[in-house]
């Protein structure tokens, strides 16, 4: 597997991870006990740190990636284990 490919795969598993660490940990203004700015909606949050949610996804997609690209190089999971229709079939040989 090519270095690109690699990197194309742990952008798109950190994304997918950010946005779903987003809502976690996250409290809004009446939750927290703090002032809303005038204008402020009811669901808007008062304590979002985005530092911890993209130290997270990295953690997190990093060890997506690892086991993605051990996981392609050690053929552990193939289309033939999730194959639960038996519609694939494989090339046949030599070609």
């Amino acid at each position: 597997m090519q270095i690109t490919s690699i990197i194309a795969i742990y952008a798109l598993f950190w994304v997918m991870c950010a946005f779903l660490l987003l809502p976690f940990g996250v409290k809004t203004a009446d939750e927290a006990g703090v002032q809303k700015v005038p204008g402020q909606a009811d669901s808007a949050p008062a304590n979002f740190r985005p530092s911890r949610v993209i130290f997270r996804a990295t953690l997190i997609a990093a060890a997506l990636t690892a086991f993605f690209v051990a996981n392609y190089t050690q053929q552990w999971i193939t289309v033939d284990d999730i194959d639960l229709l038996g519609r694939y079939a494989p090339p046949p040989e030599g070609a």
